[in-house]
């Protein structure tokens, strides 16, 4: 199932005259039996919802006063989003003859009252916005809409909006749909709505909804594509034109194979990039340990110890929230049983959520070896939305390999790595091009009768950045790693990299701290060996102004952070 929470506005959507009809309410309930949320969406104000649809308690979670307020039927338990508006601007508009209601957070009126709204805004400083559907003017605390209030929702829910499908009819549903992955507009929607949307049902207003449902329940919306280009990944050109080379986000797995050092890491690194700049959530399992310095990654794992599953689902419970699996510290033959075991459940959390978006399995010939058994665990006859990633097609197992709708070839002999491929999936391989290889370039091959189509990978954007930044989380030598000592040369606590000095510099005693920081130790070992001059040379200002072991101790580990360890 994509599918798992539908989200719907409430009048001109499921509700004709304010009314929702008992059709209507019976087919929101075979979708909530289907296993999926239903979420509610209005700009009504929440007490005069719950006065004019008794009902509302069909949905899981409410949105009401146009995102403002999130609303639980089950508990009765509402959440205010944003401040009340303040007594002084209702006042403002009082005295200005606006005739007005004001909810928790939203104040509502209609036009031509927003001159006068506008005017009373502008007069008092206030960051407000106003919205409008259809006649009514809706003011709101900058920044909330439809959108932010479906994704508390979703985030109550341990839902994606990536899993998602909207439906509206006004001006407030354009947030709406084009948060949600497949946004719809009613066929008697406002003509930009239906514009923007992904999909316009054939029947107006209620009857759109339950046909809609309909569609959801009966294939998933299978063929249906979002109309936005973000919802693609764009991972190059094409052919050294101008051509995006894109994949789908949903549907494809991907092999990318090459020999070592031959650029796969980069084109990992620009995948997963893309898809965590589009909120997709990404596992990636990473035996040795080579990405535990992702941004917007939780790292679990050490050399020491593999995670316990656990800990990888409990943060994997947030949609917002990707995790790479450090399993150094299990053995090369402890690997694939380990992953035999992390797999199922992670096919499992995807059945209830549809979530992690995407799997990423690094060394897939240590994980699901070509000597793969039962005793290891089993596979799906499909790997959706997942890539192995392998110095060696022929090492992985086959069954895992047939299963990939394409293959990414890296390295200096891309043909050959994709002969080996069509060997194994039992395809003709395609006629390769007897042009040169280019540096940074790969081939892509989509498999049975696709052409070989070559692309020049777009780096990602920390490429710069982690070639600076591996001081942060590497290992230096020992004869260029730092050494607290101490006045007196009692201690020998070694910093291989700069994380490990902040460790070390939160927890020694001021006067080995001190010591350190008079003999200008700290600017000296960033210079010569982290070969960072402008960060020796601000914390070399910091030993020559700081006396406080407290405060220089902190402005150090500040100058750090900013340059290497700190997110972007």
């Amino acid at each position: 199932m994509r599918y798992f929470a539908f989200a719907c506005d409430y009048d001109g959507t499921i509700a004709d005259a304010g009314i929702v009809s008992p059709g209507t309410l019976t087919a929101l309930q075979r979708l909530k039996d289907s296993g999926r949320k239903a979420i509610l969406v209005t700009g009504r104000q929440l007490d005069d919802l719950l006065r004019v649809f008794p009902e509302h308690a069909i949905f899981d979670r409410v949105v009401a006063d146009n995102g403002a307020v999130l609303y639980t039927p089950a508990t009765r338990e509402t959440k205010a989003l944003g401040e009340a508006p303040p007594a002084a601007f209702l006042d403002a508009l009082r005295l200005r003859g606006v005739p007005i209601t004001a909810g928790q957070v939203i104040v509502a009126t209609v036009e031509p009252y927003d001159v006068a709204v506008l005017d009373a805004i502008k007069e008092q400083g206030l960051e407000l916005q106003v919205v409008y559907n259809k006649g009514s003017v809706m003011i709101l605390p900058s920044g909330l809409n439809k959108s932010t209030g479906l994704a508390a929702a979703l985030e109550q829910l341990c839902l994606s909006e990536h899993n998602t499908v909207a439906i509206g009819d006004g001006e407030n549903d354009n947030a709406l749909l084009a948060f949600c992955e497949i946004g719809v507009a009613v066929s008697d929607a406002i003509p930009a709505l239906r514009e923007h949307a992904d999909l316009t049902t054939t029947l107006p207003a209620s009857r759109g909804v339950e046909e809609l449902i309909d569609r959801i329940l009966q294939d998933d919306l299978a063929g249906v594509e979002p109309r936005r280009t973000d919802r693609q990944i764009v991972l190059g050109k094409c052919g050294g034109g101008e051509e995006d080379f894109a994949i789908k986000s949903y549907g494809p797995s991907l092999l990318i194979a090459g020999p070592s050092g031959s650029g796969k890491t980069t084109v990992v690194r620009a995948l997963i990039e893309r898809l965590v700049k589009s909120d997709y959530q990404v596992c990636l399992v990473d035996p040795e340990g080579d990405y535990d310095q992702l941004e917007k990654f939780v790292a679990l794992g050490s050399p020491n110890r593999a995670p316990e599953l656990s800990e990888i689902f409990q943060i994997l419970q947030s949609s917002k929230s990707n995790v790479s699996v450090n399993l150094l510290g299990l053995s090369l033959a402890d690997r694939p049983v380990y992953f035999g075991s992390l797999f199922p459940k992670l096919q499992e959390l995807r059945t209830h959520t549809g979530r992690p978006h995407w799997i990423i399995i690094d060394e897939a010939h240590h994980l699901i070896p070509k000597s793969w058994d039962r005793a290891a665990g089993t596979l799906p006859e499909k790997l959706p939305e997942t890539v192995l990633v392998t110095v060696d097609v022929n090492s992985v197992l086959p069954a895992a390999l047939k299963s990939m709708t394409g293959i990414i070839a890296v390295g200096p002999s891309p043909g050959v790595t994709v002969r080996q491929f069509s060997e194994v999936i039992g395809a003709a391989a395609p006629i390769s091009e007897r042009r040169p290889h280019k540096k940074g370039e790969v081939v892509f091959w989509a498999g049975r009768a696709s052409p070989l189509v070559r692309v020049r990978i777009a780096p990602p954007s920390d490429a710069t950045r982690r070639h600076k930044r591996k001081y942060a989380g590497g290992e230096l030598p020992p004869d260029r790693s730092f050494y607290f000592t101490g006045p007196e040369g009692k201690l020998k606590l070694r910093a291989q990299n700069l994380n490990t000095f902040i460790q070390l510099a939160e927890g020694v005693d001021d006067e080995t701290w001190l010591y350190h920081l008079r003999q200008h130790d700290y600017s000296d070992w960033m210079r010569e060996n982290i070969k960072d001059e402008e960060l020796a040379t601000e914390v070399a200002a910091i030993e020559i102004y700081s006396s406080s072991g407290q405060k220089s101790r902190a402005e150090v580990i500040e100058a750090i952070n900013k340059r290497y360890t700190a997110p972007e």
